[in-house]
């Protein structure tokens, strides 16, 4: 493809599970819980058909994985943001979604509960 046209394009992982220590409850502290993540960063590209010239879907997956792994976090607002912010340390990335749902929160009376945020620069 010739020219300088870039396009932003929309990187995007959905249905990603991680377990994490998360929560503030008692019978939270000290034990793992599923998340259910969806990532869709904004990213520039020139329409290459080479990988280095792209952001690779693992980035997400790995992100969503230090996070995770991490220790103790309180809130899911929490992990929303730590993984937004790691996501935007690639420099490419000018605008993170991430949404984090946490299955077993209201559990049997609904299929999860979370939050969504959207970070840019």
């Amino acid at each position: 493809m010739s020219g300088t046209t870039l396009i932003s394009s929309k990187v995007f992982v959905t249905g990603l599970k991680v377990q994490a220590e998360i929560g503030v409850y008692r019978h939270e502290i000290g034990r793992v819980q599923p998340l259910v993540l969806e990532v869709e960063l904004d990213v520039p590209t020139d329409g290459s058909d080479r990988l280095a010239d792209t952001l690779n879907y693992e980035v997400i997956l790995k992100a969503a994985q230090t996070v995770a792994t991490s220790g103790h976090i309180d809130l899911v607002e929490t992990y929303a943001h730590r993984l937004a912010h790691l996501c935007l340390a690639d420099p490419r990335v000018s605008r993170a979604r991430v949404r984090v749902e946490k299955p077993l929160a209201l559990a049997p009376d609904a299929v999860g509960a979370g939050v969504e945020i959207i970070v840019g620069r």
